[in-house]
């Protein structure tokens, strides 16, 4: 495994480990915190996949997680200062963004990468999409 297989190695890890402790969180500051440090690991794939596709969803998931990085802060900021609660079981659910179609073109980029095997890449497909399970 070269160093760009060791990037989406790197990159699964921090993808799975971050959401699963993200999940654990009912402070909802430190639960946005802890999936963006798992959004990340999306951009690490994205540049492993040496592809055109996994590597301009990396540069658009750069952007678009700024735009909803601070978008989520914001909000959880203006939920606090009006409803004076951080915790996600007193508040109720939140809704979906749009990194989900970043990280989608990511899941296409290791899919059409030439740079490695069709079993390396699904089970880099496979391992990084087991962060929208449950």
């Amino acid at each position: 495994m070269g160093a760009y297989g060791l990037l989406m190695l790197l990159g699964s890890i921090q993808i799975i480990y971050a959401a699963s402790t993200s999940l654990g969180q009912r402070n909802l500051k430190k639960r946005i915190a802890y999936s963006s440090v798992s959004h990340m690991g999306f951009i690490i794939i994205g540049i492993g996949s040496i592809s055109d596709t996994g590597l301009n969803g990396a540069i658009l998931q750069i952007i678009s997680h700024g735009f909803i990085g601070a978008a989520l802060f914001f909000l959880a900021g203006t939920g606090y200062d009006r409803l004076r609660l951080l915790y996600l079981d007193q508040m109720g659910g939140m809704p979906g963004m749009s990194g989900f179609v970043v990280e989608l073109m990511i899941f296409f980029g290791i899919l059409t990468s030439q740079k490695y095997l069709l079993m390396n890449e699904l089970s880099f497909g496979f391992i990084s999409s087991v962060n929208y399970i449950g």
